[in-house]
């Protein structure tokens, strides 16, 4: 596993071990932010599902300043805190071991507002719809803001969501499905 592009493009990230995690392949990490960006002037990120951090780290690559870390996984915690010193972007970050709505709630509390979640739950566990609703309901989005989704694709989500445009939806492989929202207000 390795980041794509921007300032760290090539270096080496662990995995977290055990069939627990499916980090994102490097094909559709590649396809996916070039629809999101490809490159991005600052901004904030929250990954929802972290792993071992890969989504996240890309995003601080190709130009995010600061984001937060989610996992409720002992093991994910370990590695993202692991591949973050790495590359050196403990200061660019904060890693929190918590459920992903609790962590939502966290964030509206400490008035935070994102430009890009990143939401790559273990498919069979993903309630998409809760927190697409939990996350526009307690306005953690800047204008502007990306919501990235990777589900199984027999998960169907609903395109029109409160203040949410439905940018591009694509299916990679037999199994994976993206869908991309715009936060519009």
């Amino acid at each position: 596993m390795r980041v794509i592009a921007g300032q760290y493009k090539g270096r080496q990230l662990k995995a977290v071990p055990g069939k627990n995690t499916r980090p994102t392949t490097d094909k559709v990490k590649e396809a996916t932010f070039q629809i999101m960006g490809p490159y991005f002037e600052g901004g904030k990120f929250l990954d929802l599902f972290a792993g071992s951090g890969a989504l996240a780290i890309e995003a601080l690559s190709r130009g995010m300043e600061w984001g937060i870390l989610v996992d409720k996984s002992p093991k994910a915690i370990h590695i993202i805190h692991d591949n973050l010193k790495s590359l050196s972007l403990e200061n660019n970050t904060e890693v929190f071991r918590a459920d992903a709505f609790r962590a939502i709630q966290a964030a509206s509390k400490r008035g935070l507002r994102f430009d890009l979640i990143l939401l790559d739950p273990p498919y069979a566990k993903g309630d998409y719809e809760g927190l697409l609703n939990e996350i526009v309901s307690l306005d953690i989005l800047n204008k502007g803001a990306i919501i990235y989704c990777e589900h199984d694709h027999t998960t169907i989500l609903n395109s029109s969501h409160k203040s949410l445009s439905l940018i591009k939806q694509q299916k990679y492989g037999g199994t994976i499905t993206i869908t991309i929202f715009r936060h519009d207000t």
